[in-house]
């Protein structure tokens, strides 16, 4: 870069002036060969909880610091560099916090251009540069790693991986034309596309070298040495074989490849989110274009796509969601009690021993590591509750999820019994049995009689009131709502419900027990439903009453696709259960009236033994069977696809402002929060709120927006 390029981007980095800036510490090693190699450690000065980011001024330091490296390879002072991190993290990616505050395209660009200015140096620093994955290579921290000559990666290193399709951009600096060239277009479209959007899954060291990504692994404990040794061994001429490289450029067999794999995650993509959010696609035109042209023609459509995608709503969205929901305000829930009153937990009960009452027990077997029993009214029934609990166990094992001694740990801790006397020494009790209100109410009586009086009550229920179970108990200020949802190792949400008398103690031993779990947790008021489910029965509904007043199956079911949401309303339906989706709904009418339409079709297909409308035809698709259309009535007021997407929106933004009004949770970034950890609401669209705000259904319901700014 010339001066007035370091001017232009030292503007870039006075608009990000509270930056962590991770340093690039120099140090010279001598190898046992005699060779010279520089270390370039990237470090922010934090322990492992702050992790390392890339914004404009960190990268103009890395700029500086490789400017001189490569003067001192040209003078012959040293023959490698090795580009490494802090303990647990090489690099987690671009500073996402900072990027969000460069607002204009032109800024967006700028910090796009500089990325490559520093990647593009250290691929071409005049001696082999290395990059050994120490930790969390992410983003930003792959395509660092893949701009060097070579590569090593511990078999510690966990969170690897390209998320740029989830967070709402393109791998723009270098990873979209240099991944696909080092482990093939089709691995690489699992990094980029189809990882990205499962959740944002990632991928460990393992993988990592398997896959080509890294040229050798090494354990962790002396990771740096044995990478250092390596490294001298290529100096010496070592050769290094990269079986998953993949050319495209004059080769056809190649770029057919690379066009199947782009058609492959295209489908994939649509099936997802259907194509609701702009960023894969725009990764998949790069990547194809990448198919035919150069590294520095690719590194002029990835600043394009990053400038243009920085200035989308669903970036925007995502930088939300991602950042201030999921990495702030989960961490600090919003009305928790103070952490110090929280009860130390040592033993739990688990009321219940069928499917959900076996995986809250494993759930606490693994991750607390403390005795559990559970208990049902007969031997039998706890009997199979308990070969359930091993059973799942051992499919962990053999999944290589969990070492041996930990499987044999896990299955010791868990107990059954057919008296609840087995509870009286328990801390915590919490109740998985059949929703109905009479039954709870006669468990909790049945458990208080047992248990002592600092014990923990708590119940599963995702509908029924907390208030009323514990209406008639001699403590009803140790009962509280603990809701999670289905299935309940995968899904991160735990809805916990204060009832009217729920004291602190309680309160916070349930948030402490909840982050040892490791689950968010979002302190909900005691209403019908909570969050979540009342939600999405109201969205449900609408779906539901639009078929029922005859809306064409196909136009009801997709009247949503804009949204791309993780499945449609007839598919989500089939998934929770007919009779469980209409129970809560006539639990919810019961509370809310009229807006909660109780569907006499989904009773009839209760009646009928349906479980789902939809059957799968010859041809791939699915329709509803004429033999299932037989026993349903329609009326004669169909609507259109568009009409029941407004109908719906303006539902929600009700349903959501009478939730608000009514101190259901403190903000709507709570209810934010709990739709995308416990229904999987998309991240590009920032939660349910912005999206409701940004198609104008708040305030043509509310007469303002949920969120102001």
């Amino acid at each position: 870069m010339n001066q007035s390029t370091i001017e232009h981007f030292a503007s870039l980095a006075a608009l990000v002036p509270n930056e962590i800036i991770t340093h690039s510490l120099i140090k010279d090693t001598v190898l046992p060969s005699g060779k010279k190699i520089a270390l370039l450690t990237l470090d922010n000065g934090f322990d492992h909880t702050k992790p390392t980011t890339l914004g404009p001024n960190t990268l103009l330091e890395l700029h500086a610091v490789l400017t001189e490296q490569k003067q001192r390879a040209a003078n012959g002072e040293i023959q490698g560099l090795a580009l490494t991190g802090k303990p647990h993290f090489l690099v987690a990616g671009a500073d996402l916090n900072g990027v969000k505050s460069l607002a204009s395209a032109e800024n967006g660009a700028a910090m796009a251009t500089l990325g490559h200015a520093c990647y593009d140096m250290l691929a071409d620093l005049g001696v082999p540069s290395f990059a050994f994955i120490n930790g969390v290579a992410l983003g930003g921290g792959l395509e660092i790693a893949l701009a060097c000559t070579y590569r090593t990666v511990s078999t510690g290193a966990n969170g690897i991986g390209l998320p740029e399709a989830f967070i709402g951009l393109v791998p723009g600096w270098g990873g979209v034309y240099r991944l696909p060239r080092l482990i093939g277009p089709e691995a690489a479209m699992t990094v980029m596309i189809e990882n990205p959007l499962n959740n944002n899954r990632s991928i460990n060291g393992v993988t990592a070298a398997k896959l080509g990504i890294a040229d050798t692994i090494f354990e962790p404990a002396d990771f740096l040495e044995q990478s250092l040794l390596w490294a001298d061994r290529i100096l010496g001429g070592a050769e290094v074989p990269r079986p998953n490289a993949a050319e495209p450029v004059g080769n056809p067999e190649v770029a057919a490849r690379w066009s199947a794999a782009a058609n492959k995650a295209r489908a994939f993509v649509e099936a997802k989110i259907s194509n609701a959010a702009p960023a894969p696609a725009k990764v998949l035109e790069v990547f194809e274009a990448g198919a035919s042209i150069t590294q520095k023609e690719s590194a002029v459509l990835e600043i394009a796509a990053l400038t243009e995608l920085m200035q989308t709503n669903a970036f925007h969205n995502t930088v939300y969601a991602f950042l201030d929901l999921v990495q702030k305000r989960s961490k600090r829930p919003a009305g928790a009690p103070d952490k110090k009153l929280a009860r130390p937990v040592t033993k739990v009960g688990v009321v219940g021993a069928g499917l959900m009452a076996g995986q809250l027990a494993l759930l606490f077997a693994k991750n607390i590591k403390v005795p559990v029993v559970i208990t049902d009214i007969d031997a039998a029934r706890v009997e199979n509750g308990l070969a359930h609990i091993h059973s799942e166990v051992d499919k962990q094992l053999a999944k290589g999820r969990i070492s041996s001694d930990a499987a044999n740990r896990t299955k010791a801790l868990v107990t059954g019994s057919v008296s609840k006397e087995a509870f009286a020494d328990a801390d915590f009790v919490i109740e998985a049995v059949f929703e109905e209100l009479a039954v709870k109410k006669q468990v909790f009586a049945e458990v208080e009689a047992v248990v002592s009086t600092e014990c923990i009550l708590a119940t599963n229920t995702s509908s029924l009131s907390v208030t009323e179970m514990g209406r008639d108990l001699a403590h009803p200020e140790r009962l509280v709502g603990f809701h999670f949802f289905n299935p309940v190792a995968q899904m991160p949400l735990l809805e916990i419900a204060r009832a009217e008398k729920s004291d602190d103690v309680t309160l916070a031993t349930a948030f402490a027990l909840g982050k040892a779990l490791r689950k968010t947790s979002v302190l909900v008021k005691d209403e019908a439903a909570f969050v979540v489910n009342r939600i999405l029965l109201r969205l449900m509904g609408e779906i539901a009453n639009a078929f029922d007043e005859g809306t064409d199956a196909s136009v009801a079911d997709g009247a949503l696709r804009p949204m791309g949401l993780p499945m449609s309303p007839f598919t989500l339906l089939a998934m929770v259960g007919i009779p469980v989706a209409n129970h809560v709904s006539e639990s919810l009418h019961g509370a809310f009236g009229e807006r909660f339409h109780v569907s006499k079709n989904q009773q009839v297909l209760i009646e009928h033994g349906i479980k789902s409308l939809w059957a799968p035809t010859p041809d791939g698709g699915q329709k509803i069977p004429a033999s299932t259309l037989e026993l349903l009535e329609f009326g004669n007021n169909p609507s259109t696809g568009q009409e029941l997407l407004v109908r719906t929106q303006d539902a929600l933004a009700q349903e959501i402002g009478l939730m608000l009004a009514e101190g259901v949770v403190a903000g709507p970034e709570d209810i934010d929060l709990c739709m995308i950890m416990g229904a999987g609401w998309p991240m590009h669209l920032g939660g349910i709120t912005p999206y409701l705000d940004q198609v104008g259904a708040s305030e043509r319901v509310n007469g303002k927006k949920f969120h102001q700014h």
